[in-house]
């Protein structure tokens, strides 16, 4: 085959294969922008759910911290200080120790403050509402 003749066959090809395309796009042209608003329309209505959620969750991160707020003056008591009080015979009576470690730092087998109980974290709300109001409460927790 020659050049002339294949550049020539070249082109009728590129020509027949654009003018295909150019065709169908002038035959589906209104269904062609009616998906394309489709998408923009959808695409608008995803921006603003997402912003809508953007804000709903920092709205639940601003509520979660003013409700957890008061854990964040939770006194807290030196090692010595607490062996001192469990050390002495009157002061045990008036203690409760806690072990509120979670499930990924808990181990059974660990040693355990004397006398402590165990109290599930996930719980911690109902379960301090059960424990003893006349006493001390240490919670446990590293």
């Amino acid at each position: 085959m020659r050049p002339q003749q294949f550049l020539r066959l070249d082109f009728l090809g590129a020509s027949f294969y654009a003018l295909s395309y150019v065709t169908l796009g002038f035959v589906f042209r209104d269904f062609l922008a009616m998906i394309t608003r489709g998408i923009q329309t959808a695409s608008h209505a995803f921006g603003e759910v997402l912003f809508l959620a953007a804000i709903a969750y920092t709205g639940y991160r601003i509520w979660l911290y003013q409700k957890n707020k008061v854990y964040q003056i939770v006194p807290r008591v030196q090692v010595e200080e607490l062996a001192a009080r469990l050390a002495s015979e009157e002061e045990r009576i008036n203690i409760v120790v806690a072990d509120v470690r979670s499930h990924g730092y808990y181990d059974s087998a660990a040693q355990r403050i004397k006398g402590s109980i165990r109290i599930e974290p996930n719980n911690l709300v109902q379960e301090l509402k059960s424990l003893p109001k006349d006493k001390d409460i240490y919670l446990y927790c590293t």
